[in-house]
């Protein structure tokens, strides 16, 4: 299994390269250079062992089966549900996914648990150590921090927004106590955090020089483990059952992953709808044809206040035919100009991809969040909402619905409180963090400054 990048100027790596690697050395993002067929998963198999069939096949000869069912075992053991990501139904027809029952209660740590485990695993194979970078707009930080505090062979870097993350997503971050996990608190937004990333991969030389990996959702392996988790609905609702799913989005890895696990096979039909917040852009980009750079709004969903979707790449990539020399230049112009109209090859299969978007005011997303527990008698997220409330203006019951349920309520006890007057604490098993010391450094967004400082923690 050989995976190639989105712009069509990198050679050919095998899986444990690409997952290393972040991002190809000519910026495009990797993937499969052909699709494996992955048999659909039996409502008799464990989650784990539906990911190590998943995982392996895009390992393919990288890794054997053996070292991936163990890395399996130890990425979910942590997870307060055994079923990993159990489905509970809200309504007629109507099920939520709750993604939010590993150590830092969001989707984020479902791959990132695992994504350490390989790190980890390979790097002792191979007797090197690696920088790895995560810009988070709340709870991939968190996770990454989760996952990867005490590595062996990882120092963790996270860039977050300073002020723009929920205080809890905060402190997941910045309480492991872990030597190897170093929080910088960035004086911008997320695409601010995210642009930094792109740079620092960019600049070849530096990138070599500290040994630099990323875990955003540019890399593979977040994409392939986070696929599992439709294949384990399909399973549980009925092999043959077509199922639209509803995805809070944001940098769109999530929904990608959906149609990565109909791509192999895993799922009867392929309907996503991307529910997004006032950040408009994939609606723009779907509804539209136009790509454009615009500063990310703050919302009561921060996590996807966000007005790049770098997954839209993988996207584009797939339904252009897999032309890179397409990609690249739609991306080129975007990068001069801010703006781009998608040509007509791109713009027209992007209507039968299966995907869809809605948009969510600020003001629905409140109101949903007291809406759904006036009706479950049960608190979610702000992003949940986003995409409770694209559900129920999609009423129809003939249709199997599953929302992606990407955090638990407790990461946003502000807002949950603003929405229901209700208060959201923490589950008894994180409770500890709040009496946890936060460690993080402040710094203005300006690259070599930045730069400075993984320098002096490659070298430490």
């Amino acid at each position: 299994m050989q995976y190639i990048s989105t712009r069509g100027q990198a050679e050919p790596v095998n899986f444990v390269d690409a997952i290393l690697a972040g991002l190809a050395p000519d910026g495009g993002l990797y993937v499969p250079e052909e699709w494996p067929h992955i048999g659909p998963a039996s409502s008799n198999e464990s989650y784990g062992a539906v990911a190590t069939r998943v995982l392996s096949a895009f390992a393919g000869d990288a890794l054997n089966t053996e070292v991936i069912a163990d890395l399996c075992e130890r990425a979910y053991a942590s997870f307060a549900h055994q079923s990993v990501t159990p489905l509970r139904q809200d309504g007629p027809n109507r099920f939520v996914m709750e993604l939010h029952h590993g150590p830092t209660l969001a989707f984020k740590d479902v791959a990132m648990q695992l994504i350490a485990q390989l790190y980890d695993y390979v790097l002792a194979e191979r007797g090197q150590r690696m920088t790895v970078i995560c810009a988070t707009s709340g709870d991939t930080g968190g996770a990454a921090a989760a996952a990867f505090a005490g590595a062996d062979n990882v120092d963790l870097v996270i860039l977050h927004p300073h002020g723009r993350v929920s205080p809890v997503q905060r402190m997941f971050m910045t309480t492991t106590g872990a030597s190897n996990v170093y929080n910088l608190a960035l004086d911008g937004d997320f695409d601010d955090c995210q642009a930094i990333v792109k740079a620092l991969f960019a600049d070849k030389a530096f990138a070599a020089s500290v040994c630099l990996s990323g875990v955003n959702s540019i890399n593979w392996a977040r994409i392939a483990a986070q696929s599992v988790y439709y294949a384990t609905a399909q399973a549980a609702l009925g092999s043959s059952r077509p199922i639209r799913f509803v995805v809070p989005s944001g940098n769109m890895g999530d929904a990608f992953a959906g149609y990565v696990a109909a791509r192999c096979g895993m799922l009867a039909g392929f309907e996503i709808v991307c529910a997004v917040n006032k950040n408009r852009t994939l609606d723009t980009l779907f509804q539209e044809g136009v790509m454009q750079r615009t500063p990310a709004l703050a919302t009561p969903s921060p996590a996807m206040d966000i007005s790049v979707p770098s997954n839209f790449e993988r996207l584009m990539f797939e339904i252009s035919g897999r032309d890179a020399d397409t990609v690249r230049a739609v991306y080129g112009r975007y990068k001069q100009a801010g703006e781009v109209e998608l040509p007509n090859k791109v713009r027209g299969p992007l209507g039968c991809a299966g995907f869809s978007t809605q948009s969510v005011s600020n003001s629905a997303t409140l109101e949903e969040m007291q809406a759904y527990f006036d009706d479950t008698g049960g608190l979610i997220c702000p992003h949940t909402a986003v995409a409770t409330k694209v559900a129920r203006e999609r009423p129809e019951t003939d249709v199997t619905m599953v929302i992606l349920a990407t955090a638990h309520a407790a990461k946003f006890p502000e807002t949950v409180l603003e929405a229901t007057g209700m208060d959201a604490p923490l589950p008894e098993r994180c409770k500890s963090l709040l009496s946890r010391e936060e460690v993080f450094e402040q710094l203005p967004v300006e690259i070599s400054g930045i730069k400075d400082r993984i320098q002096a923690i490659s070298h430490a």
